[in-house]
């Protein structure tokens, strides 16, 4: 499925990352400290100084990514706009990436504050575009309409997929994720630490841990749920946490 020239030369100089549907680049977990928490060229929302900061490395073309924001993210926006949540998106190329690129594209051409509004409407799409797919033609003309309902004209989708600076800073963005020690998404850094699925010794399920210590709720392990019941509670644990400190710091 071909968009335009420049979008498959951007493929072609990222393909030595790509693994699989959902899977990227890199080799074990990020470097330590990294991700302190944003960086420059990062995109995000929210308050600044909100108590969690989110990270998520994710594709616009990946079925678990769109998953996760169709029906995790609408409680984190909750967070957002309550200013307890920075929640910051890292663009990786997994999934189909012809897809990913074009998707990622059209986000960088909107204007920059509707950013998170394109990302939001890709993911709400991405079933429409994979079935559009199976017809010659047809995902154009699906990103074409995606394009439109933003704001775009069909020269400016043309001129947005044909923009090699563009197709070059999503291929840096995943090119720093692995680096980063990021192997597929969606991955999550929470203030700084990776979110991963481990069993403790002994256990026979898995949970969640932060880095290298088990989420511990009321005295229970947190297990390994993408579901927006488990992130609520890690995040309500970790704002918890941080008025703890504030309190401890101010006595």
């Amino acid at each position: 499925m071909k968009f335009t020239r420049r979008v498959f030369s951007a493929v072609a100089v990222s393909a030595a990352l790509m693994v699989g549907a959902c899977g990227g680049g890199g080799d074990g977990a990020p470097s330590a400290g990294q991700g302190n928490y944003e960086r420059a060229g990062d995109r995000g929302l929210g308050n600044p100084d909100a108590p969690v900061t989110i990270i998520e490395y994710a594709s616009v073309a990946c079925g678990a990514c769109a998953q996760f924001h169709n029906t995790v993210y609408p409680t984190l926006e909750e967070y957002i706009e309550a200013g307890q949540l920075r929640f910051v998106l890292r663009e990786m190329i997994t999934g189909s990436p012809q897809f990913a690129i074009a998707g990622f594209s059209l986000a960088h051409c909107v204007p920059e504050d509707q950013y998170f509004d394109m990302v939001d409407l890709l993911f709400q799409q991405q079933g429409a575009i994979f079935q559009a797919a199976q017809t010659r033609g047809s995902a154009r003309n699906q990103y074409l309409a995606i394009a439109r309902s933003m704001g775009l004209s069909e020269d400016e989708f043309v001129a947005c997929l044909n923009n090699e600076e563009i197709n070059q800073s999503i291929v840096d963005a995943h090119d720093r994720a692995a680096d980063d020690g990021i192997t597929g998404t969606p991955q999550f850094l929470i203030n700084g630490e990776l979110l991963e699925a481990n069993r403790a010794p002994g256990a026979s399920e898995y949970t969640f841990f932060l880095g290298t210590r088990q989420v511990m709720i009321d005295g229970e392990p947190v297990p390994a749920m993408m579901d927006a019941e488990t992130f609520s509670a890690i995040i309500d644990h970790l704002i918890a946490e941080a008025d703890g400190a504030a309190e401890a710091d101010g006595e």
